[in-house]
């Protein structure tokens, strides 16, 4: 039998020869040379970009640039320079740098009591490029503010305006203005990470009500300015916390408030009068286990400065005696709140005086006394010798 086939395509061929399935198959296809290939040509014509202009920028763009343009001016390049003893080669020149801002167009300079401390010269550049020498006008080293003056033309001295961080909420933009690492005027973005923190200052001391933001703020950075989007001081860039030395998103900044209630006393005294009620105190739970039968936190009274508010005001101190290895105490008074507040830390008590009493207000403490709750006013007072 013979088959007639029109001329077939090789996928026909494989076909039949699988329908055979056994058989040998050998199928020639004749082969066509294909023409050549087409040259493609891709002609580009760019459409042109028209010039980004003012309209064009985002209105949140365009607030920071408001504020960098306006507040930048006010932002100053502190330098502080002293000598250290160096067991080999003697006295060694050291120099450090930071951040602050203009005050007042008398020359008054805030920044950080750590950017001039210990500082025998402290040198202080305008945005315009003007150097001037600076003198040491107050710090406050718990708050870790100071102020300088500079005796520089009014006309080159541009003021900022100091706002409040009360109003503050979590993820509100802010930004920082500094010198980071010596670049000068930089600026950085962030929000409001949280507030209300409490940070420990070089003395050790609790800071408290501080500003969290994840504006990178670096060294160099300290002294400078945290603004809201309208451009007013709402904090004092003071630390980080970094495992490497640079921003990692987690720095701190001083409230506006504390500025506005340590600065003028800087101004007027040289330094700040801290609220005193000269008591020693243990915390409970934490340091000493509390009584069955009293109260599970606050801080136990063990020691009273004779004569000071505390003293004063009647309150008692626990008796100690030893027993082997251990001190017990027995009596005394334990602080449970101050003016309504619950107290549970050294640290509470510390920050509530700070940021509510000033000297010569009253504060009630109340104690338990002999499984019984006493109220207790007493009149905040100045350590003595604390400048």
């Amino acid at each position: 039998m013979k088959l007639a086939f029109g001329r077939p395509t090789p996928a026909v061929l494989m076909l039949a020869c699988l329908a055979v399935g056994g058989m040998a198959c050998n199928v020639s296809v004749p082969s066509t040379p294909l023409p050549p290939p087409t040259p493609i040509v891709i002609v580009a014509t760019p459409t042109p970009l028209p010039p980004q202009s003012i309209q064009e920028i985002d209105v949140a763009e365009q607030r920071i640039i408001n504020v960098y343009e306006r507040v930048s001016r006010s932002v100053v390049h502190i330098t502080s320079r002293s000598e250290v003893f160096d067991f080999w080669r003697g006295a060694v020149p050291r120099e450090g740098s930071g951040s602050g801002f203009v005050l007042s167009r008398d020359g008054n300079i805030v920044t950080n009591y750590h950017v001039i401390k210990d500082a025998q010269e402290i040198e202080v550049l305008l945005a315009d490029g003007s150097a001037y020498s600076a003198d040491l006008i107050g710090a406050d080293p718990y708050n870790d503010l100071a102020v300088v003056h500079i005796d520089a033309p009014s006309d080159l001295l541009v003021a900022v305006s100091i706002g409040s961080a009360a109003g503050l909420r979590v993820g509100q933009r802010v930004i920082a203005i500094g010198n980071p690492f010596g670049l000068d005027w930089t600026l950085t973005t962030g929000v409001v990470s949280a507030l209300g923190r409490t940070i420990e200052t070089e003395n050790g001391q609790a800071l408290g009500e501080v500003i969290q933001t994840d504006a990178a703020i670096n060294p160099g950075n300290s002294g400078g300015p945290l603004l809201d989007t309208s451009g007013r001081v709402v904090g004092v860039n003071t630390a980080i916390r970094s495992p490497s030395g640079g921003s990692v998103g987690i720095g701190f900044a001083i409230p506006a408030e504390t500025v506005q209630r340590v600065i003028p006393e800087l101004i007027a005294r040289g330094y700040y009068p801290h609220p005193w009620i000269g008591i020693s105190t243990y915390e409970l739970s934490y340091e000493l286990k509390p009584s069955e039968s009293g109260p599970d936190h606050g801080l136990l009274v063990v020691e009273i400065t004779p004569g000071g508010p505390a003293d004063q005001a009647g309150l008692q101190a626990a008796e100690q005696q030893r027993q082997g290895r251990q001190i017990v105490f027995s009596g005394g008074d334990i602080i449970i709140s101050a003016d309504g507040e619950v107290i549970k830390t050294r640290d509470q008590l510390t920050i509530f005086l700070e940021n509510n009493k000033r000297i010569g207000d009253t504060v009630v403490l109340s104690v338990v006394r002999d499984d019984e709750t006493l109220n207790i006013p007493l009149e905040i007072r100045e350590r003595s010798g604390q400048q």
